[in-house]
Formats: C-alpha cells, structure tokens, sequence
C-alpha cells in the first residue's frame, strides 16, 4: 500500500500481485503516467467493482461499500462440486453450544483434509472481505487445519449453510 498526504485528503495506490487498486480525487492522471511514461500496459480500467474477490458498489445514501456476494457465489459452487449437494441452510454460523474442541469422531481422510483445508481457506478470506459475522466460528475452527475430524468438517459445511441463507453481508 502506497499512501501520499494531499493535506486535505489522502491518495492511495494498493498492490496484490498483479491486481492495482488506485484510489484518489483523479486516478486516471496516475494511471495515465503509469501507461505513457512507464509503458505499463492495464487491463480493466475504471471504476472499481470487483477487486480481489469483493464486489464494490454504492449504498442508497451513495456510500462506496466492499462486499463478498460475487464470492459467496464461487464459495457455493465450489461446496456443491465438493459434495454433490448445496450446504443445507443454517440461522447461524456455529451450532449453539457446540464444543468443536471436545470432538472425538474420527479423524478425516487425506481427502476429507484436503476439503477442510479448502472450506476453511475460502472463509477465512471471507471474513477479510468484511464478513465479520463469521470471525468467532471462522477463527475457532481454523485450529483443527492440521487435523481435522469429521464432526469439524460438520460445522464447516454449517458455516457455508449460515453462508448460503446470507449471502450479501457487506
């Protein structure tokens, strides 16, 4: 993240990889030096709507807002690859009173870790696309990584249930 101090306001250019984010009162100046001058040659320049899996619009009261529904789309599809079935809808984003550190069902397979690994991967990326509202299951289910057992890969595909029944958190 570059940021450069305007006095009354501050610009920011924001680099993943290859993805370019430019935020400021006139990114097409900044842009345009990096195409002439630099010969950087970009792809998809404009107003931003979709960067590095969120979506970004405009609130009612015209507020830019950063959401996750493009990828709360991939996460399903990908669930429903996974298993032959979409997640079956859940109220929350854990079981009330479940204790996934008590757990004694067996341990998952090669395959079954390799699921949970990719389950998990895909939320804990939803929670840095602003779904705060799975941190706490996102975080607490995120120790067993390493060793999985079927009753976690269980509150896992709960956790894409809660997903599936809201999909728009912003």
């Amino acid at each position: 993240v570059w940021i450069k101090d305007c006095i009354t306001y501050y610009e920011y250019v924001c680099v993943y990889v290859d993805d370019l984010i430019v935020i400021g009162k006139n990114p097409k100046e900044f842009l345009d030096t990096l195409t002439e001058k630099y010969h950087y040659q970009l792809k998809g320049v404009g107003k931003p709507s979709y960067h590095l899996g969120g979506d970004f619009f405009r609130d009612p009261d015209g507020t830019l807002a950063w959401g996750a529904s493009t990828y709360v789309k991939k996460m399903l599809i990908n669930f429903e690859t996974m298993f032959g079935a979409k997640p079956k809808e859940a109220s929350s984003p854990m079981v009330e009173k479940d204790h996934p550190e008590l757990d004694t069902t067996g341990e998952l397979d090669e395959t079954g870790i390799k699921q949970y690994q990719s389950l998990i991967g895909a939320l804990q990326w939803l929670v840095t696309l602003g779904r705060f509202d799975i941190l706490l299951g996102v975080t607490a289910m995120s120790s067993y990584r390493a060793a999985p057992r079927v009753g976690h890969l269980e509150c896992l595909k709960h956790m894409y249930g809660y997903i599936k029944r809201n999909p728009d958190g912003a």
